[in-house]
């Protein structure tokens, strides 16, 4: 559950600080007092979109952070190592920078946004007053039930099977094809193969040529300079190089060690200079014995590096990429001349999968048939406790208008059907619901969802539009019962659904020091009193008063009849 939410210069928010408590939590006040500005800071730390416009004027920064307690295990904790205190607390965080960059942490470890969003959507679910646009969304339907059926599995199966099907599908139509057009690429095929196969192409042989290149090119330079070397190592002729006076600097103190450890020692070391004098005179002479070079070869060479760089042109960057793209093409060379056969035996291949993508799709569509009626049997029955006791619901199959009757999603089109009065024909939920009838079809939607997941806090934003009269009263009653198996957060206009609440909390808008700021707290009952008394009428009279103490008693005593 979200038991702490603090917030920092986010709006017309300097700094506000909400204890939440467990079961039915309630948010009043008036439009445009910054209700929504809390929504978009749980929005926030739950990793979802936000914009540096959401920092406060003048600030350089804002921040959000909430404490949720009595955390569910979760994969996410194992998939990246992070995990609830021994309390069984979590802390996020997230502070949006004016540069448009965030920082986010969870128990003090930094995390990626995207991380945070994965997290989020498992502590906490939003639903927008938008939600029911969703509704009415055909597209969306097919979600909802499969996320009632919980058959995310199952789907992912057929999915596989379908991708399978797909594969060979593509394979088999690019081996078929006219006889003109496969004479065609099978001569630019051929053409393309000798072409590379006369270049003679040798991974690696562009840079040794290119090396050899250079230093043809140079070949004058460095043959003075490798002479130059062998001269002063070796003395030539002469023999009054490095290496023979370091021999003589040798002999001459090897006499004096007979006499001296110290000439003896320097002796020792003055062999090893030569030694190693002698060693790089080996290896100069072996660079200028690969000097030689014949007449005409920085010709060949200049030659050969400009046919590498035409056919570089057509067919790769590098060698490397040339000899990749000539197997393919032996090998789509091969796949034409032979397409025959191989047409036939990826045909019984397409065959098993279409089968296997067939016979998976209906065991899909099985099940979500069997669990429309329960979907459907259950929003009847929550709609009965929101004073919709006549309305049906009904999930409505027709089969894919698509190749092979089926795409990823299986071999259903879904919609969702409903009739709002007695006598009347189902039709679409878009043709025959109000305002007011979406935003009950959608709390009882949620309400039957919620209970497939590991959600344990929902947060409703204004879904009441539409909503009045008897059917506020029965909404309300419904959140209060929502909120005995989770958490539920609630910003209303409402007064019958703000009586409902455990806890009551009024967002006002005010002014100090020429700044608009925005102040959150929690009301007493003399509070709520006042509270519901303007929701239901503006500048509250006795009358108004009244009657506010009428629905928090009538409230109270309802909420004593519905607990164990």
């Amino acid at each position: 559950m979200l038991a702490l939410l603090h917030i920092e210069n986010i709006a017309v928010i300097s700094q506000a600080e909400i204890t939440f408590e467990r079961g039915f939590n309630v948010l009043t006040g008036e439009t445009g007092a910054g209700k929504s500005i809390v929504i978009d800071a749980i929005g926030a730390i739950m990793g979802e979109r936000t914009s540096r416009d959401l920092i406060r004027t003048n600030a350089k920064s804002a921040r959000v952070s909430a404490l949720f307690r009595d955390v569910p295990g979760l994969d996410w904790f194992e998939q990246y190592g992070i995990f609830p205190d021994e309390n069984g607390e979590l802390l996020l965080e997230r502070a949006i920078q004016a540069d448009g960059k965030n920082v986010c942490r969870v128990n003090g470890r930094p995390v990626l946004v995207t991380q945070l969003r994965e997290l989020g959507c498992r502590l906490l679910n939003i639903h927008g007053q938008h939600d029911g646009q969703q509704l009415l969304d055909e597209q969306c339907h097919l979600d909802y039930l499969d996320s009632f059926g919980g058959l995310e599995q199952v789907r992912g199966d057929f999915a596989e099977s379908y991708e399978a099907m797909c594969a060979v599908g593509r394979e088999l139509e690019k081996l078929r094809m006219d006889d003109g057009e496969k004479a065609r690429r099978i001569d630019t095929l051929t053409y393309q193969i000798e072409e590379l196969e006369r270049a003679e192409l040798r991974d690696g042989e562009e840079e040794e040529l290119t090396a050899r290149r250079d230093m043809l090119r140079n070949a004058e330079r460095i043959t003075n300079a490798v002479d130059g070397a062998w001269q002063a190592l070796t003395g030539g002729d002469e023999g009054d190089g490095a290496v023979s006076l370091l021999l003589s600097a040798r002999e001459s103190l090897a006499q004096g060690g007979r006499y001296s450890e110290e000439l003896k020692r320097l002796s020792d070391a003055v062999e090893e200079v030569r030694l190693s004098a002698e060693d790089l005179a080996e290896q100069v002479r072996d660079v200028r014995g690969s000097l030689d070079f014949y007449p005409g070869e920085l010709d060949e060479l200049e030659d050969r590096l400009d046919a590498i760089h035409r056919l570089k042109k057509k067919y790769g960057s590098t060698v490397g990429e040339m000899l990749e793209y000539l197997e393919r093409c032996r090998r789509e060379l091969d796949e034409i001349q032979f397409s025959e056969e191989r047409i036939e035996a990826l045909e019984k291949k397409w065959k098993i999968s279409l089968d296997d993508a067939r016979c998976k799709g209906k065991a899909l569509s099985d099940e979500r048939k069997a669990a429309a009626l329960e979907l459907a049997r259950r929003i009847g029955s929550e709609l009965a406790e929101l004073d919709m006791p006549k309305v049906k619901f009904r999930v409505d199959f027709a089969e894919k208008d698509c190749r092979n009757g089926m795409d990823a999603t299986g071999m259903d089109t879904v919609r969702f059907l409903m009739s709002a009065n007695v006598g009347e024909d189902l039709k679409p939920i878009d043709r025959i619901a109000s305002g007011g009838e979406l935003s009950r079809i959608m709390l009882a939607l949620k309400n039957v969802l919620a209970e497939n997941d590991q959600v344990t806090t929902m947060v409703f934003d204004e879904v009441d539009t539409g909503v009045s009269g008897r059917a506020a009263g029965k909404v309300a009653r419904k959140l209060f019962q929502a909120a005995r198996a989770k958490q539920v957060l609630c910003v209303t206009h409402l007064p019958q659904i703000a009586a409902m609440g455990d806890a009551h909390f009024s967002v006002e808008k005010g002014e100090l020091d020429g700044r608009t700021y925005t102040e959150v707290k929690r009301l007493d009952r003399a509070g709520r009193r006042e509270e519901l008394a303007r929701l239901s009428g503006g500048v509250p009279t006795q009358t108004m008063l009244d009657g506010a103490e009428e629905l928090l008693t009538a409230a109270e005593a309802f909420k004593r009849e519905s607990r164990p």
